[in-house]
């Protein structure tokens, strides 16, 4: 069970999905209200909960905590199925995630996926951030909004991507810069963990490794900062035009 306290984690959870999810509330400020406001409207239970009840749950509320039985995203499904609704679309971003293991960094990178559209995030069963709560937080929400598949095998889901047509890439600092990699159609974008990179086996099943280039002394970007950068730049190498932040609006 994950208890999502952030108010944009709990806003965008509402709006993405209201089904299974509880809302408890313990002495509401302002903003705390017009989330309590939305949740009756699309229907969420609420119930009253007292201060203390909430600091046990979930330390760091603000008045509010969602509970939600499936950790916090609304959007798990398998990688077969998300194969199947991809067809025959020409242009597919899939990225995928190894050993990342700090949830701040997990949120982040959803949060850029969310922002430049990617399809879907990949990440291995049980070997990844498993903080619902601070994914949730660090994404300002955006783990309700993007799709997440849990694979056992890392390696055979990039065979299943070849198979459908994907070109896979694996972000590493030695890799080929990336405002010089042509970046179309159907791609898989490999970001691995904090420590080690890429491991060795998906480094060797990537068709090209690609790299941001830097005027620093230090030898490389948090994972988040790159993946953000590299994401931006898919979409730009695209054309596909970019909204300013603040004329979108969620349904």
């Amino acid at each position: 069970m994950a208890y999502l306290t952030g108010f944009h984690a709990i806003e965008e959870r509402i709006k993405a999905s209201a089904a299974n999810c509880v809302l408890l509330a313990a002495k509401p400020g302002p903003r705390a209200r017009e989330i309590l406001a939305l949740a009756v409207a699309r229907g969420v239970r609420v119930l009253r909960s007292g201060t203390a009840e909430l600091d046990r749950i979930s330390p760091g509320h603000r008045g509010l905590a969602l509970e939600a039985d499936d950790g916090g995203s609304s959007a798990l499904l398998t990688l077969e199925s998300f194969l199947e609704t991809v067809d025959d679309k020409k242009n597919v971003l899939v990225v995928m995630l190894d050993e990342i293991t700090d949830p701040h960094n997990f949120g982040a990178i959803l949060r850029s996926c969310d922002q430049f559209n990617a399809d879907i995030v990949i990440t291995r069963n049980k070997r990844n951030a498993g903080h619902a709560a601070v994914i949730a937080k660090t994404s300002a929400g955006a783990s309700a909004w993007v799709p997440v598949t849990e694979v056992a095998n890392l390696p055979r889901a990039i065979e299943q991507l070849k198979e459908a047509g994907f070109w896979v890439y694996g972000a590493d600092m030695g890799g080929g810069l990336i405002y010089k990699t042509s970046l179309p159609g159907r791609l898989c974008v490999i970001f691995g963990g904090e420590g080690a990179g890429l491991s060795r086996l998906l480094r060797e099943k990537c068709d090209a490794l690609i790299a941001v280039p830097s005027l620093g002394r230090i030898d490389s970007l948090n994972v988040s900062v790159a993946a953000g950068i590299i994401l931006y730049e898919i979409i730009r190498q695209r054309g596909q035009p970019l909204t300013p932040a603040s004329s979108k609006q969620r349904p």
